[in-house]
């Protein structure tokens, strides 16, 4: 995800500067290169500088990120005397996720609060050049690639369905042409770049999805609302600054530092990582966690990773299920060496993809090889809490070798009634859910696996005559 922006951000960054040179665009090629160099190296040397003070791993990554957003909204220079303002954006980001980062998690989206800052203390601000009608079709593109890696469609349609609404109806008030604005917004508008690539840092939004569509909807409202108090407008950057204080304050706080306890296998190619949190964790059984790993030279992917925690929240531990196949990412092939006592970082809890507050409400789960991570969670939760449920699980696997937390299920049958269909080198099919399954119109349909896995059950359920309501599938980022 992390690498798939910055090689959006480097693309966007190099049309830029090639329409530069060609004239397309109102600022010099020369200064704008100029621009970029500068910003990237301030936020590098800067970023390198943080993490050793706070000893923390050094992300290069989001570094570059930051520097390149910073780019293409901050004004560009038209003379060296001009690079001081960029150098400053670039420490004032940097620092922004050092020294304002309670528990060792930043409040605010980086370059938003470096074009605030810069703005507030009267020595520049942000031009929002990006949103031109030329830079448009890279932006679009590109923007609506990153959404839909992250799967934030949840967030940014809200907030551009409230953003051109809200600029079209108080355009109206104040007599201006409706389609006039429409075009202005969406096409000549920092709109699109603001929504997909800022709004929706991972870091700096909220973890459910029904508070993700009240803060797209309420920053949206705001982004169109052309309110203004004496000189003072809700610019975006300030709007999103506005908005991470909320995504803070009903998001999860803290940056976690793990301690590996063991590490043992579980099934074929598949190891349980048992991890002690400094402080207790408070979580539902079902969510994710992104886990940060340093290395040297990591692969495309980079250093972080979503992984489901498996364990439950009656548990002290944090246990990851991890499937350890060949050829391995850099990130698991730094994870499988890891020994007892080393360290790992992680943050950003989120999920939806949780059991039902209904207890009466019927289930079924569907897995599919390590999907079975966020029912292990479930399961034991309920066995803990001798929560009785009607579930069924169905566990697909090549062999019989690759089933995991098998001593679990037989436990579950015992004392709660749970019921799993092991579903061996063979494919789950409309036929055999009808079979297994006689009562399927009662209940409601969890997936969890590979996500060629859960597109294809979604799509069979739906023919089956399942509603969309009646299916929750996981945000499941963790396969590599």
């Amino acid at each position: 995800m992390y690498r798939l922006v910055l090689y959006g951000l480097a693309a966007l960054a190099f049309i830029a500067i090639i329409f530069g040179f060609l004239g397309i665009l109102p600022y010099a090629g020369n200064w704008l290169l100029i621009s970029a160099i500068t910003l990237l190296a301030a936020c590098y040397f800067f970023n390198y500088i943080f993490s050793r003070l706070f000893s923390v791993p050094v992300n290069i990554e989001s570094s570059f990120i930051t520097a390149l957003i910073l780019f293409l909204i901050m004004t560009p220079p038209s003379a060296i005397s001009d690079l001081k303002i960029l150098v400053l954006a670039g420490i004032i980001a940097m620092a922004s996720k050092y020294f304002i980062a309670p528990f060792r998690r930043h409040i605010f989206n980086p370059s938003a609060f470096a074009a605030t800052v810069i703005f507030l203390t009267g020595l520049g601000g942000a031009a929002w050049w990006v949103g031109t009608l030329t830079m448009f079709p890279a932006v679009l593109v590109i923007g609506l690639l990153v959404v839909r890696k992250i799967r934030r469609f949840d967030l940014f349609l809200p907030f551009l369905g409230a953003g051109l609404f809200s600029t079209i109806y108080f355009g109206i008030i104040n007599s201006s042409n409706a389609s006039t604005l429409l075009y202005l917004t969406l096409i000549s508008g920092p709109i699109l770049f603001f929504g997909t690539i800022m709004l929706t840092e991972p870091i700096t939004t909220p973890p459910r999805r029904n508070l993700r569509i009240i803060y797209g909807v309420t920053l949206g409202i705001l982004f169109g609302s052309q309110l203004h108090f004496g000189p003072f407008y809700p610019a975006p950057e300030f709007i999103l600054v506005a908005g991470n204080l909320f995504s803070y304050f009903v998001g999860f706080k803290k940056k976690m530092i793990l301690t590996l306890k063991s590490k043992d296998k579980i099934a074929k190619d598949i190891y349980e990582f048992v991890f002690m949190p400094a402080r207790p964790i408070s979580f539902a059984p079902g969510q994710y966690l992104e886990w940060t790993l340093s290395h040297d030279n990591p692969d495309s992917r980079g250093v972080r990773r979503y992984f489901t925690i498996a364990s439950s929240p009656t548990e002290q531990a944090i246990k990851l299920g991890i499937k350890l196949n060949e050829p391995p990412s850099s990130f698991k092939k730094k994870l499988s060496k890891i020994e007892n006592g080393e360290r790992a970082f992680a943050g950003q809890l989120a999920g939806d993809f949780i059991l039902s507050r209904d207890k009466n409400k019927k289930l079924a789960f569907i897995a599919g090889g390590i999907g079975i991570t966020p029912y292990r969670s479930m399961i034991k939760y309920l066995i803990d809490t001798n929560e009785r449920r009607d579930i069924v699980l169905f566990y697909a696997v090549r062999a019989e070798e690759e089933i995991a937390y098998r001593y679990l299920f037989i436990e579950a049958e015992a004392k709660i009634g749970f019921r799993t269909e092991y579903v061996i080198s063979k494919i789950i099919d409309a036929a055999l859910i009808e079979d297994k399954l006689p009562d399927w119109r009662e209940r409601t349909f969890y997936i969890s696996g590979p996500e060629a896995m859960v597109s294809a059950f979604k799509k069979m359920l739906r023919v089956m005559g399942v509603s969309r309501m009646n299916i929750t599938t996981d945000y499941f980022p963790g396969f590599a």
